[in-house]
């Protein structure tokens, strides 16, 4: 064996020094040429030259055809990206609508922020402290997706109606519901990490080979000609690089509900609480449920689920918790049933029924309707169980009153 191994330790290192070889013929300045184009990109909707239509479609202003992602053939890096600026125009535009469609106020958070800390915010309503009858609470799901969104796919791809709460929201505010919108995702803010300079020995020179090292100080400019080379190919858009700054007392989505839960919902006027939370958004007010579970279970009315990724068993839910969801929650989940059609499922919670539709970003748009009928039916039972019943001695004393 030992013989093998010495027959083929010349054949392994004259491969790895034609490799070598080969590595330093490429001109990566050549390679950067047949790069992708700058990644630069407007910042308004018109500056891509696409605006919503009176139906809420995304459509290009000359031609009238919906978004196109493949922009540029063979560049998907850059098509990416260039998607990814116009989700962030999207996200901008869907929080215009919400304070002047629908007329919500942008509440920040934390309450007590100073100027310098960073800060995430929430919508309101007018009356969301104050309206003693009902109140909606809206949560999405997990992603890039920020408040008043379901699915940003669905707003560019599609409509605002589908992809967005507007249509919830309007509703609500029309049957006189106070409305609150979570903001789950807004968690931190990105800061441009300073940069190192250029003279300060990285954290493990001390272990550096006094070969190389000797080699490196001899010859400074080759060393940092080798490392621009390397951050272009490693970065070739010399793309900023960040740092994440969490939002105090928000910097998860758990974390959101539960701030916004005791600064606000449980402070509430509001005898009726009712949710709607999309995908992620249901694990998140489970997991609110778990940890107010006696303050939820006294306001919350109702609970409508859109195909929920909770899990009762690994979020270590209370027996008490379950039976409570099994009596006030409903989860519309992806199905090829028809809408409402009772469907299986493994774990002891809520019901589960179809949302009418297999794409599980389409679910709470697909739902809606049902989801208002559930919210009426419930409101309507808690006010039947709550309604006094007469009794014979109150009949009596109501008639000697006449």
């Amino acid at each position: 064996m030992a013989q093998i191994q010495q027959v083929g330790a010349p054949e392994e290192k004259e491969k790895t020094t034609a490799l070598k070889d080969l590595l330093s013929r490429i001109d990566l300045d050549e390679l950067m040429k047949k790069d992708e184009p700058p990644l630069e990109f407007p910042d308004t909707l018109e500056g891509f030259n696409y605006a919503f239509n009176e139906l809420g479609q995304l459509r290009h202003i000359q031609t009238g055809d919906p978004f196109v992602f493949n922009y540029r053939e063979d560049l998907h890096r850059w098509n990416q990206k260039r998607y990814e600026a116009l989700g962030e125009i999207i996200t901008k535009h869907v929080y215009e609508l919400l304070e002047k469609d629908c007329e919500l106020e942008k509440v920040y958070l934390p309450v007590d922020a100073t100027d310098s800390e960073p800060r995430s915010f929430i919508f309101m309503s007018k009356d969301a402290m104050t309206n003693p009858d009902k109140m909606l609470v809206l949560i999405h799901g997990s992603g890039v997706v920020r408040a008043g969104q379901w699915a940003r796919r669905l707003i560019i791809n599609e409509d605002l109606n589908s992809g967005s709460q507007i249509p919830y929201i309007k509703r609500a505010m029309k049957e006189g519901y106070a409305v609150i919108v979570l903001n789950p995702n807004e968690n931190y803010i990105e800061v441009e990490k300073s940069k190192v300079p250029a003279d300060q020995p990285s954290p493990d020179s001390s272990d550096e080979p006094a070969e190389k090292r000797e080699r490196r100080e001899r010859n400074p400019k080759e060393t940092k000609k080798r490392r621009d080379f390397y951050e272009k190919y490693r970065n070739p858009q010399k793309e900023k690089e960040t740092l994440q700054v969490y939002i105090r007392d928000n910097g998860s989505p758990e974390e959101h509900a539960l701030y916004v839960w005791d600064n606000f919902i449980s402070k509430a006027a509001a005898e009726n609480i009712l949710f709607v939370a999309h995908s992620y958004g249901g694990l998140t007010f489970v997991e609110l449920m778990i940890q107010r579970e006696a303050d939820v279970k006294n306001k919350v009315a109702a609970v409508a689920l859109t195909d929920s990724v909770h899990n009762v068993w690994h979020q270590d839910a209370s027996k008490t918790l379950r039976e409570w969801m099994r009596e006030n929650c409903c989860n519309w989940v992806s199905s090829s049933e028809p809408l409402d059609t009772s469907v299986e499922s493994t774990l002891p919670d809520c019901p589960r029924v179809s949302a009418g539709t297999e794409r599980h970003e389409l679910t709470s748009w697909k739902s809606f309707h049902s989801i208002f009928k559930f919210f009426d039916d419930a409101l309507q039972a808690k006010n039947t169980k709550t309604k006094p019943t007469p009794t014979r001695r109150s009949n009596r004393i109501k008639h000697e009153d006449l």
